[in-house]
């Protein structure tokens, strides 16, 4: 427990940030999963929205802070070669980290 009234207010203060940051990124992997379900389907259309969203929340969270601007281009960069080299990309890439 906090000794002091602004270690209290800085637990609390924490605990919010954490559940803020928290949703920006599961806001985050949604996004993601949205652009792999696109590419797998092979909808041109929703694989370009879907990237464009999926760029969008990513920026947003790397100004707010909750990701570093570097792992923001990581990701979206990421991302697009994934769309553009399709799904069998996707799917060769996950077993060979996860194995």
């Amino acid at each position: 427990m906090p000794h002091t009234k602004s270690a209290a207010k800085r637990m609390r203060t924490s605990e919010e940030a954490r559940l803020s940051n928290k949703s920006v990124r599961s806001m985050i992997v949604k996004a993601k999963k949205a652009v792999v379900a696109a590419t797998a389907a092979g909808d041109a259309k929703k694989k370009a929205d879907a990237l464009c969203a999926f760029f969008s929340v990513v920026d947003k969270a790397a100004k707010k802070g909750v990701i570093k601007a570097n792992t923001a281009n990581r990701r979206k960069s990421r991302a697009a070669r994934l769309a553009q080299k399709g799904a069998t990309h996707q799917a060769s890439t996950t077993a060979a980290t996860t194995a």
